[in-house]
């Protein structure tokens, strides 16, 4: 089902259950889909997320969707696209806010809830550029699915970690989906408009919205090592800064396996 939204930039397509929203959507980019697709389900049972990791969540617990961006590339060259799961994160934590939750942004895009206990997430996000089809020498050019889960609905017995927390749950109440995605995909794409016009104009915000920037981190690196300090800055390509006694080491999201509290 497809439901249409007016003046917004972007369309809704709603679909029971699938696997993964991102990969029908990538399907969908690949067969020269427009940007502003969206796509929605009521139940994702296989959910992928960095590194392979996958999930699946309660029915009707989660708001799961994809995104289909197609960044121009006259304005918006190769090297600046490590930003879009940035700007991404930064999107669900501001609408998050809008809506009165104490919501941050750790680097690079998961959204936490801040609570009496610590920091809990409450978004995930995966970024996947999807390249135009072998051999195709007309049409849209390359892709970004942006998919995003945000739990909803859950309750304390169905969180899949302590760490976990859900919308319902900060709230104590209950929770609007289709009132949040219309939200998140209003700021989702005035945050995209931003930053294609200007590769700098969401930095600040960032930097503002950050549940990272000023503590103490562990990084848990590829092939087993680790890197500890302060994480003190995000750069210009979205890498993090982290601060050590040795100096200033520069990671981008794919040379961190985790990124957890030092302490």
């Amino acid at each position: 089902m497809r439901i249409a939204t007016g003046d917004d930039p972007f369309v809704v397509e709603i679909l029971p259950e699938t696997p993964s929203t991102n990969a029908v959507l990538a399907q969908r980019a690949r067969q020269g889909a427009p940007e502003g697709l969206v796509v929605v389900t009521e139940h994702q049972t296989a959910g992928r997320g960095r590194l392979d990791r996958t999930w699946e969540t309660p029915l009707h617990s989660a708001l799961t969707f994809s995104v289909l961006l197609r960044p121009p590339a006259e304005q918006v060259p190769a090297e600046r696209w490590p930003w879009l799961p940035l700007l991404a994160g930064l999107a669900v934590t501001t609408a998050l806010r809008e809506e009165g939750y104490a919501a941050g942004v750790k680097w690079p895009n998961d959204v936490l809830v801040a609570g009496a206990d610590g920091d809990r997430k409450v978004c995930g996000i995966l970024v996947e550029r999807i390249e135009a089809a072998t051999g195709s020498t007309s049409g849209p050019g390359p892709a970004a699915v942006v998919g995003i889960g945000i739990n909803t609905s859950l309750t304390a017995e169905e969180l899949p970690v302590p760490t976990a927390t859900s919308l319902a749950i900060e709230s104590g109440g209950l929770v609007d989906r289709t009132a949040v995605l219309r939200h998140v995909l209003r700021v989702l794409f005035e945050h995209y408009a931003d930053w294609v016009a200007d590769s700098e104009s969401l930095r600040p915000a960032y930097v503002r919205a950050s549940a990272t920037l000023g503590r103490e981190v562990r990084a848990e690196l590829p092939g087993g090592g680790t890197l500890v300090g302060t994480a003190t800055a995000v750069d210009a390509t979205g890498r993090l800064v982290v601060t050590t006694p040795q100096g200033d080491r520069v990671v981008g999201a794919g040379d961190v396996v985790h990124l957890r509290p030092a302490r």
